[in-house]
């Protein structure tokens, strides 16, 4: 058996980001919009992996875990925020935070 060509890497990538960019735009709920977020980092990930492993560079490999740091430290300041909000108002729904007013 051959390998897989870098195209099917790169269609599933695209449609792991597709699914995350439509999780942002439409759900309003922010646990949901960070998973989607995620989504589309880690679809990035795999471009990034298999164009690394195409071209046989470790470059690739570098910037997955630059992502995977920034993802990291992503979550925890969002879910800090989001706790904060939840503490004060009783609710997260995204329309209702339209300011940041103490």
């Amino acid at each position: 058996m051959g390998e897989m060509p870098v195209t099917a890497y790169l269609i599933v990538s695209a449609l792991l980001f597709t699914i995350g960019t439509i999780g942002v735009l439409v759900r309003r709920n922010p646990l949901v919009m960070f998973m989607s977020i995620e989504l589309m980092l880690n679809a990035v990930n795999l471009s990034f992996m298999a164009f690394a492993h195409f071209l046989n560079s470790v470059d690739g490999w570098m910037f997955v875990f630059l992502v995977l740091t920034v993802a990291a430290a992503e979550v925890v300041v969002g879910l800090a925020i989001i706790v904060s909000i939840f503490r004060t108002r009783r609710s997260i729904d995204v329309d209702d935070l339209n300011s940041l007013k103490g």
